[in-house]
């Protein structure tokens, strides 16, 4: 993280890259506060991946494509998000796309994924479904 936190999470930059802070940013979505649009809950999952919230990463997947498990490799260091391009995924949106790049680097170097992910607006909370890797 870039700066230290005054509390435990305090004045800690968000993994997101929103430049904001994570309790102002991703830090209530996590919390259970539903995400405004697909492309926040994307920007929440990338945040839960970089702190390796694997709970919550469960939690904001679709039941019907929700793994039983899910375990978070520690060596890896997730360093950028960017959003490329979003299809719907608005306030009234039911359904949306995010493609993305995540930069991150684990003992054999940096990386980057690249996803075309799709999610869903069921009960007025946002849901990754799958994704498509390139």
């Amino acid at each position: 993280m870039n700066e230290a936190p005054t509390s435990e999470r305090g004045g800690q930059r968000c993994p997101c890259g929103s430049g904001d802070v994570l309790d102002a940013c991703c830090g209530p979505i996590l919390d259970g506060r539903p995400a405004p649009t697909a492309e926040r809950l994307m920007r929440s999952r990338y945040t839960a991946f970089a702190l390796g919230d694997a709970g919550y990463l469960r939690r904001s997947w679709h039941p019907s494509t929700r793994p039983a498990s899910l375990d978070i490799d520690p060596e890896v260091r997730w360093l950028r998000l960017d959003i490329l391009a979003k299809v719907g995924g608005g306030p009234f949106d039911q359904d949306g796309i995010v493609e993305f790049e995540a930069v991150h680097r684990d003992p054999s170097g940096r990386g980057v994924l690249h996803e075309r992910s799709r999610f869903v607006r069921e009960g007025g909370r946002w849901y990754y479904v799958d994704g498509d890797l390139s």
